[in-house]
């Protein structure tokens, strides 16, 4: 098959986005605001971090002969790759000390919507809004894992608890423990010793249109002898109901039209792992539903474009509020925004990598749900 309209960028010279900046765009335009144009900086939390965690390990168990990929080889990885991840990032051991953020309860009424999936041929909806205490959840296809974690929406609370005369090493072997537990929540999916990943934490990009730049990075991408591709990701957080497994396919969307444009095969399988539930769920694009989608992701950045000249991003309120680290500059909250800085009209992006929706910085992990 010819290779489709995309191209390889030589550099980024007009507006760009992964699928993380899409997402948070898609979830909140504040939140995009906040994030991309102010730049204001978040704290990483226990449940981002152990994601980090996760996904170096399984990085690393790869690298092991087919043979040695066992869960003792695995669980053996976590130590050194937490120690690595210490020796890069000193600040990370906070997360044993400092208390969590208290959330300031969350936004909205019944009925106000939060992260909006694409609408189209794979019927995806978004998160649903914030619901008064009275409206059972589950009534309402509110997604359970969202509800569930609001609880301790960063994952510190129940590391701060934990009791021991030791309290500092207890919770480090707490940490280390629950990363362990997810290790074998990916055995019991998949059998790393019949698996020869053809590219792993894989940067690719394309440029569509006259000048979006689409780039993110796949946790795993598995080429068959017949050339047939399969782009793995790995979500450390519970398995959504099917209402809203949009939402999670969205990136790997993303990630299947870059390849087809840049290498002309549309994968054959879009998967996500659920390591803590041990589940997995399977999708098969199409090309026609990629077209439809590369023009969601056209329409966006217009949006955001057009967001920008007129300095209008609004908050979303959603039940991921609980997850935000600006409630108090959130109106929603009370808060006020930071004066909007004098910038270009097209948001250039630098030339490192953008970071994705479980990832935050050049190696942490955030997607607060998986």
């Amino acid at each position: 098959m010819a290779l489709g309209r995309g191209r390889r960028p030589e550099a980024p010279a007009g507006p760009s986005l992964s699928p993380s900046r899409a997402a948070d765009f898609k979830t909140c335009p504040l939140l995009f605001r906040f994030r991309t144009i102010d730049k204001l900086p978040e704290l990483p939390s226990a449940d981002q971090i152990r994601g980090t965690l996760v996904h170096a390990v399984l990085e690393r168990l790869f690298d092991l002969p087919a043979a040695g990929r066992t869960p003792e080889a695995a669980a053996a990885l976590v130590a050194p790759e937490w120690d690595k991840l210490l020796t890069q990032d000193p600040s990370l051991a906070e997360i044993f000390t400092t208390p969590p953020p208290v959330a300031a309860g969350t936004a909205g009424a019944a009925g106000e919507t939060g992260a909006a999936g694409e609408t189209g041929a794979a019927g995806e909806t978004g998160a649903a809004g914030a619901l008064p205490p009275a409206v059972d959840p589950a009534a309402v296809a509110v997604d359970p894992a969202a509800v569930a974690a609001e609880a301790d929406a960063t994952g510190q609370a129940a590391l701060i608890d934990v009791p021991a005369d030791d309290a500092e090493a207890a919770r480090v072997a707490a940490f280390l423990s629950s990363a362990t537990a997810l290790l074998s929540g990916y055995f019991a999916v998949e059998d790393p010793q019949r698996l020869q990943p053809a590219e792993r934490e894989t940067l690719i990009s394309t440029v569509i249109g006259d000048d979006l730049l689409l780039r993110g990075y796949i946790d795993r991408l598995d080429v068959s002898p017949a050339g047939d591709m399969r782009v793995v990701d790995y979500k450390t957080g519970g398995a959504p109901r099917e209402a809203f497994e949009g939402r999670a396919l969205f990136q790997l969307k993303f990630y299947a039209l870059v390849l087809w444009r840049t290498r002309g095969i549309v994968p054959r399988v879009l998967r996500l792992l659920y390591l803590k539930d041990a589940e997995v769920c399977d999708y098969s694009p199409e090309a026609g539903e990629l077209e439809r989608f590369e023009r969601t992701l056209t329409a966006l950045s217009a949006a955001i474009e057009r967001a920008k000249r007129e300095r209008d991003f609004r908050p979303k309120p959603s039940r991921l509020c609980g997850w935000c680290r600006h409630q108090q500059l959130c109106p929603e909250f009370g808060g006020t925004p930071p004066p909007f800085p004098e910038l270009p009209l097209t948001i250039v992006q630098p030339a490192t990598p953008d970071v994705e929706p479980d990832r935050v910085g050049a190696l942490l992990r955030d997607d607060p749900l998986g």
